[in-house]
This record gives C-alpha cells, structure tokens and sequence, in this order.
C-alpha cells in the first residue's frame, strides 16, 4: 500500500515500466515515421500491444489504492498543472496504443503481437502487397489521434520530468526520492 513515506513496489513498477515503455514509444515512433524504416513497425505495434496491458494495471492499481498524497503543500497553481499533467499522461498512455491499434488494424494492416496476428492483414486480392482498409473512416480518425496524441504526450512527459526537478533541486522536497523508492523520514 501507498503511504506518504513510501510508495509501494507495486507502484513504483508500474510507474517507470509504463514511463520507460512510453518514452520507448515515442522515440521509436518518431524515428520510425521521420526515418521511414518500416521493418520496425512490427515491433513497435507488439510492444504497443505489451504496454497497453501494464498501462490498464497501472490504471486499475491507481484506482484501487487512490491518488498519491503530495509531500508537502504546494500552490494552487501547481495542483492544478499537477493534476492537467497527470490526467493527460494517464489518458494519453490509454489513447496511444488504441488509436495505434485503430489505425494499423482498422487499416488493413492487422496488429502483430511478437509473432501472432491479433488481427490478420487484409490484403487487396488484386495486389497482395497492399492492403484493404476494413474501416477507412476508424483507421484515420485512429491515425490523427495518434499522432496529435504523441505531440500531447511528448509535452505532457517534459512538464512532468520538468516538475520532478523542480521538486528535487528548487523545492528541494521529498517527491523524487518516493519516486525513486526511498523512504522518506518526517523531516523530508
């Protein structure tokens, strides 16, 4: 269980196997997308696939035990950006990987899980190499939420990462030792 003092190994797992996995994300698709190396995207569709399960228990271990209490009081003001910057990460760690999944299955290019078809490609019949969109509509919507998703998420990370230091080398409070896994003192 959380407390103040400490964070749960539970949490703490979950919060850096999602930070990590989403950072991975990220730069994988934009250099995939910038760079053009199609080889990847079956791997970066698997691992999106892996991460939308570790997302879906962070959620539910979120609600479960409630939101963590802060260190110590802040400002109105950074409560509220707090709360913006968490509830974009939480939601943007679910949209990512759906609207991923929207746009490529939806697509006609199926969704791979290292090896598996989850959802077989849909060839074109007339020209194997291409494919079939099973919804066209679903797909595109799919495709600009991912990549408006990936621009929010990417801001999102910095504001977050931002915050942490703050905390750390300006506040000088305790929120990045929980964070890290250190149990804090009374004093801290």
């Amino acid at each position: 269980m959380d407390t103040k003092q400490q964070l749960s190994r539970q949490t703490l797992f979950l919060h850096w196997v999602v930070a990590f996995g989403m950072i991975a994300m990220l730069a994988s698709g934009v250099y995939m997308d910038e760079a053009e190396v199609f080889a990847l995207y079956p791997w970066h569709k698997s691992f999106g696939v892996l991460l939308l399960a570790f997302i879906l228990w962070r959620i539910y271990w979120r609600v479960k035990n409630g939101w963590l209490e802060p260190v110590r009081e802040y400002k109105p003001l950074e409560i509220t950006l707090s709360k913006v910057v968490h509830w974009v990460l939480i939601v943007g760690t679910v949209l990512m990987p759906i609207s991923g999944m929207m746009m490529s299955g939806l697509g006609g290019h199926g969704i791979p899980f290292f090896g598996l078809e989850l959802l077989a490609r849909n060839p074109d019949p007339q020209n194997p190499q291409e494919v079939i969109a099973l919804n066209a509509t679903l797909a595109g919507l799919g495709k600009t939420l991912h990549g408006l998703g990936g621009n929010l998420i990417i801001l999102a990370v910095v504001l977050h990462i931002a915050g942490a230091l703050k905390h750390h080398f300006i506040d000088k409070d305790a929120t990045l030792k929980r964070m890290t896994g250190q149990r804090l003192s009374d004093n801290d």
